[in-house]
């Protein structure tokens, strides 16, 4: 890592670097690339990404990245089109604005809703498996990279290490039930339109601004207790999350390819806590006991096919700590990291 970011700018240029697998990635997968759903947490800076990926991949002869989201957070598309990457503002559930996107060989999709399903459940299934089923016939030519998340699986032994690919998924709750929807939107492609797809089952990406680490931080600086019942996590830097995304696009294939990606370790939460609390030169509360299962994605796939997470988890609770010592800008989206019940 160059530098210890300070402000947002800095950032979001870590989380956008590339590495030269992330470069060798885009060289194997020439053309134009759209990024769906490019608005969110970690859009922006994976769109930012590939513009600088692409830039080196390709030298004089420039591709066209393309951002596209409703773009609802005041600045997002000006700091875009300073990184090279041009926007266009679509409502992904307007058939015909999906419909009049740009042609491009590779789609990054990442759309989707997780929080206010319990209160809007019908508005998480239109976003969830409505979209996909839109965008994937608009782009049923085209090299597919779908976000989808590690709550399809069950809960499992925190002995195990985690779900692999091969377990069966069993979704708790109509936000991961909607989530299976998703991928077998992407599968239906792939079976009967050929369209090449691989699946990103992410557990759980973090910056400085958001994730599960932040979450503990504010915890412990607000003296709440920190509920123990999902007791062990899996973490990824985002800019690694990023990085294996892209990666992917080459390795997109029919059947879909199904990859978990977050962090190597199991962490305990409770650990997790302490070490934030010692760096922040507070106490950590708790309440109640680890459970001896938890949302935990097994990651030997990811590191057959791609090079390993290049942030550790004692840098990000360095960086996380210094960030909110010094009171910098958050998101105000917690993860419900500790959730059991699916309701979100």
């Amino acid at each position: 890592m160059a530098s210890i970011p300070s402000t947002e700018p800095e950032l979001d240029e870590l989380l956008s670097h590339p590495r030269p697998a992330t470069v060798e990635a885009l060289r194997a997968a020439p053309g134009d690339v759209v990024v769906l759903g490019a608005g969110g947490k970690m859009g922006p800076t994976l769109a930012r990404m590939v513009a600088r990926a692409a830039e080196q991949a390709d030298g004089a002869k420039r591709r066209r990245v393309i951002a596209v989201s409703r773009f609802s957070a005041a600045g997002a598309e000006s700091a875009l089109h300073e990184a090279g990457v041009e926007t266009i503002r679509c409502d992904l559930l307007d058939r015909r604005a999906v419909d009049r996107l740009p042609e491009a060989p590779n789609v990054i999709y990442m759309a989707g809703q997780k929080f206010g399903t319990t209160e809007a459940p019908s508005r998480t299934w239109m976003h969830n498996v409505v979209v996909p089923a839109l965008c994937a016939a608009r782009y049923e030519r085209s090299r597919i990279v779908a976000f989808s998340t590690g709550n399809v699986y069950p809960l499992v032994p925190v002995a195990s290490g985690g779900a692999t690919e091969a377990t069966p998924v069993a979704p708790v709750g109509e936000y991961a039930a909607s989530c299976v929807g998703r991928e077998r939107v992407f599968e239906h492609y792939a079976a009967a339109r050929g369209t090449r797809v691989a699946i990103v089952r992410l557990n759980y990406a973090i910056d400085l601004r958001y994730g599960v680490l932040v979450d503990l931080a504010m915890a412990i600086l607000d003296e709440r207790p920190i509920p123990l019942a999902m007791g062990h996590v899996n973490v990824i830097w985002q800019g690694d999350a990023n990085r294996a995304a892209i990666e992917l696009l080459p390795l997109a294939a029919t059947p879909p390819l199904v990859v978990n990606v977050t962090g190597g370790e199991v962490l305990a939460v409770q650990d997790l806590a302490r070490e934030l609390a010692r760096r922040l030169d507070r106490e950590a509360r708790f309440d109640g006991n680890p459970a001896r299962d938890a949302l935990l994605s097994d990651t030997t796939r990811m590191r057959s096919l791609l090079a390993a997470p290049e942030m550790r988890a004692e840098t990000m609770l360095d960086l996380v700590a210094e960030w909110m010592r010094a009171g910098r800008p958050l998101l105000g989206k917690p993860t419900h990291f500790e959730t059991r019940d699916g309701a979100f």
